[in-house]
């Protein structure tokens, strides 16, 4: 088998690739994370996965390299709203007055990368997240105790965050936290990784 290496230094992701018990590395990617002018947020999810991989692939020429990316964002009548690592205690209330009962898209994207013939792929895995009517004291109280200020939309739904939700929609709930580890296996196993 191939070595595996995790184009991330998110614990989030790191967390969830051990689920499935193979030895890999992780190795910082260093993209630049911005959108393109007038890019749809699914678009730019995968665009960065694969951007990410790539990254990652020249220090690795005989690996399978996984890129991951995320984009929270909220339709709206003016076109949207993107939701990304809030950095602060404030920014993160912010972000969570703006989405109080409101649904909000987190679509992550994912590349698998053999770079031994430089061969991809590409998947995208959206979930819809409605929020509850939250009061400002709720959305306070939950920064203060969770500090959720690494990941985008500022909602761990792994931890406290889930309290925070009415309801969650979408295939796989990993895809949430960061990494479809759904669509990940099925990737491995097309490239010859037995899983499980």
């Amino acid at each position: 088998m191939p070595r595996l290496v995790l184009a991330s230094t998110s614990a989030y992701r790191r967390q969830l690739l051990e689920r499935l018990g193979l030895a890999f590395e992780t190795d910082r990617p260093d993209v630049d994370e911005s959108p393109l002018p007038g890019e749809a947020p699914t678009v730019t999810a995968e665009r960065l996965s694969i951007a990410k991989a790539r990254a990652v692939a020249v220090r690795h020429p005989d690996a399978l390299i996984i890129g991951s990316d995320q984009v929270a964002y909220r339709q709206t009548e003016s076109g949207g709203e993107r939701f990304g690592k809030p950095g602060t205690i404030e920014r993160a209330i912010a972000q969570l007055q703006a989405m109080r009962g409101q649904s909000v898209f987190f679509h992550t994207g994912l590349c698998l990368l053999d770079s031994r013939d430089n061969s991809q792929q590409v998947d995208g895995v959206s979930t819809e997240v409605r929020f509850r009517q939250l009061n400002d004291t709720e959305i306070r109280r939950y920064v203060e105790k969770e500090l959720p200020l690494d990941c985008a939309g500022s909602a761990k739904s792994e931890g406290l965050g889930i309290s925070l939700l009415e309801y969650m929609r979408g295939d796989d709930p990993n895809a949430l936290v960061g990494l479809p580890l759904i669509a990940l296996c099925r990737m491995l196993r097309n490239a010859g990784v037995t899983v499980p």
